[in-house]
């Protein structure tokens, strides 16, 4: 009585070939990926060395290393997240947790949704005419990375309102008929079950901020600096315009070197990916429901 029919036959092969064809458009996306890091690791591996990630360019960035222009990234990154990151939790704990549903919370959510397609060369005259112009912050890494953490601000609103979405009500609930306020909800229940999908956020946002070009080079970024950034009110050299110009400005440039160029910006990026992914998964392991 228990013997599988016709249908659940049918329902078997059904599945699987939606399992194929889901597969081989997972293998599809991962072709391109794969080739970008094949062509870039046999062109660029050979420039990669301990002095091409720790001294500067030199004879008109023909030659020497990136080392100003990495801790440039890191320096624009960083700053950007500590801009970014906070304000777009804070922002999405209020329309998650607070923010009533009326007309002021959707033009709120149609403002973060316009935001996430504006180009990146509107934001980089945004940059210039709010931080470098208004605020007199002038070309700075302080402007870069403001610029940066509005662009990528509704990446972290969205990711971030997602996941404290995905918390059961009924933790919320548990939590006040114990007693807790709205607040100790939010910030012992929700927030802790949440920050794995928050990371998401994080993740994406880092990931953009390394590889934009258009926004910092109005805003902070210079083609060369014979120095190093000392404060956030400094000019900086980053990877991503150190890049194009060695690519396409300057004569006499080895094939290798923007390759290899290419190849450590997307390193730091595949490094800073897999560090937040490690960890998100670690904190979706403590997970009980």
């Amino acid at each position: 009585m228990f013997a599988a029919t016709e249908r659940d036959f049918q329902y078997k092969r059904t599945e699987k070939m939606f399992r194929a064809l889901f597969g081989f458009m997972v293998l599809i996306l991962a072709i391109p990926v794969l080739m970008i890091l094949a062509i870039l690791l046999i062109k660029g591996g050979p420039a990669i060395s301990m002095a091409f990630i720790f001294t500067d360019p030199t004879n008109g960035m023909t030659e020497g290393g990136i080392f100003p222009a990495l801790l440039g990234t890191i320096w624009l990154v960083v700053v950007s997240m500590m801009a970014s990151v906070p304000l777009g939790i804070a922002a999405a704990v209020y329309l998650s947790e607070y923010a009533p549903d009326n007309w002021v919370t959707r033009a709120i959510n149609l403002a973060t949704i316009n935001l996430a397609g504006v180009p990146s060369i509107v934001h980089a005259l945004f940059g210039v005419g709010a931080f470098v112009v208004f605020f007199r912050f002038g070309t700075s890494i302080l402007a870069a990375s403001l610029t940066l953490a509005v662009m990528t601000l509704p990446v972290v609103i969205v990711s971030s309102w997602e996941a404290l979405q995905s918390v059961p009500r009924a933790f919320r609930e548990a939590c006040w008929n114990m007693g807790a306020t709205r607040w100790q909800t939010i910030w012992n229940v929700v927030l802790p079950n949440s920050i794995a999908g928050i990371l998401t956020g994080v993740i994406l946002q880092v990931s953009r901020a390394a590889g934009e070009t258009a926004p910092i080079m109005f805003t902070g970024a210079a083609l060369f600096l014979p120095f190093l950034p000392e404060s956030v009110f400094d000019q900086t050299m980053a990877l991503a315009l150190h890049l194009f110009v060695v690519a396409t400005q300057v004569p006499g440039v080895p094939e290798q070197l923007p390759y290899g160029v290419a190849l450590v910006l997307i390193g730091i990026v595949m490094i800073m990916n897999t560090l937040s992914i490690w960890f998100r998964m670690k904190l979706r392991g403590k997970k009980k429901w």
